[in-house]
């Protein structure tokens, strides 16, 4: 079997764009992948014309290792993130393509189960007002629909420091949060690199009697000694790692311990035999996995194969049912959370378990994406200009 051509499909919404690719096979097997770019989907999908042409056109795509290496080394510069992401939208693919062949679900070529659900906490929930009411109200829907656990950022526009008025009203959104889902339910804490260390730790304390399940990139991402200033003075798990884009740039994160839990974006850090690597050496160091996952549902499909597989997998992130709902139609068979126990349950669907309806993603094209987290009403993800 060889590889015959690939063909994109950008899915618009206001404040991102999913890019899908589908690779083709001269035996008529096709599969697909998917990432999230932030502003970079044109730069993403120059680099797959180029690619096509350097590495993927006539290449076994049961070798997906061979593949993986000739992209990213084959072009001799360091690959970022539109590099991997690139690399990760095919090695997908080609997963998706050899359980098809062989009418297995990916996760049987990984290894096998280990277990047979996969936890999901909810994002994206609270494009609401942002006041203690509004997100009282869309937490209760959140548990409504199953959930046994979310995640929020409730610092505004937050920057290196959060004078006392603003600190006060995130830790009166993080109050109501808790009060809407009771003391069982998960918090997990979002900070998104906004904070000096300092404040980092003072809102982390300030926070505490609402147990958070985790605190999420307290820092910026690019200083490792921050971090691990910040993880010598909180009590509670500390989470990182979706803005590191090769496996191999996690060494130092292991090397410091400044971290219990890591989360790797499949869509971004060469796709899902890199990610259940890492996860494995995440093991080593008794570190948990739970996967950033801002995508669509291939991109869902694509972690929870990691998931069934991974001893040391946690949750994974889910913002389809919230944010951009109605892009669920783009893709059959998308993975669903269930409401009895708010977890997936394991797919025996050969492949992905996925098929793209490109019809339907047609009826979202590319747009302009937005989304900054320094302006004003951000959380909305409304971008200024946009319906």
């Amino acid at each position: 079997m060889r590889i015959t051509g690939i063909s994109t499909h950008v899915v618009g919404t206001p404040w991102r764009n999913l890019t899908y690719v589908q690779v083709h096979t001269d035996e008529g097997i096709t599969g697909v992948g998917e990432t999230r770019m932030l502003g970079h989907t044109d730069a993403l999908l120059g680099y797959l014309r180029e690619a096509e042409a350097n590495h993927i056109l006539g290449s076994d795509p049961f070798a997906v290792e061979d593949l993986v290496k000739r992209m990213k080394y084959g072009d001799y510069g360091r690959a970022g993130e539109i590099v991997m992401s690139g690399i990760a939208v095919i090695e997908m693919a080609c997963w998706d393509i050899k359980g098809k062949a062989l009418g297995v679900p990916v996760w049987q070529l990984l290894g096998g189960k280990v277990t047979d659900k996969v936890k999901a906490y909810a994002n994206g929930w609270y494009t609401t007002e942002r006041t203690p009411e509004a997100y009282h109200k869309a937490a209760q829907g959140v548990m409504e629909r199953g959930y046994r656990a979310l995640k929020i950022d409730p610092f505004g526009t937050g920057h290196f420091e959060l004078d006392h008025q603003q600190s006060l009203y995130a830790v009166s959104l993080i109050e109501a949060v808790r009060d809407a889902i009771g003391p069982e339910a998960e918090l997990m804490l979002e900070m998104h690199g906004r904070f000096s260390p300092a404040t980092a730790v003072r809102l982390a304390k300030e926070l505490a009697p609402f147990n958070p399940a985790w605190l999420e990139e307290p820092v910026p991402p690019e200083n490792l000694k921050a971090l691990e200033k910040v993880a010598a003075k909180v009590d509670m798990p500390v989470a990182t790692g979706e803005r590191i884009h090769d496996r191999i740039e996690f060494r130092e994160l292991f090397e410091s311990q400044a971290v219990d839990i890591i989360q790797p974006d499949v869509g971004h850090i060469g796709g899902i035999w890199e990610t259940r690597k890492l996860a494995a050496t995440a093991e080593t160091h008794y570190m948990l996995v739970a996967p950033h996952n801002v995508g669509g549902p291939v991109l869902t499909a694509a972690s929870l194969q990691v998931g069934f597989t991974s001893p040391n997998f946690k949750i994974l992130e889910h913002f389809n049912d919230f944010a951009d709902a109605e892009i669920k139609k783009v893709v059959k068979g998308a993975p669903q959370v269930n409401p009895e126990d708010g977890c997936f349950h394991l797919s025996d669907a050969p492949g992905l378990g996925v098929e793209l309806d490109v019809d339907a993603a047609a009826e979202f094209p590319q747009q302009q994406a937005r989304f900054d987290l320094w302006a004003e009403g951000w959380e909305q993800r409304k971008p200024k200009g946009s319906q």
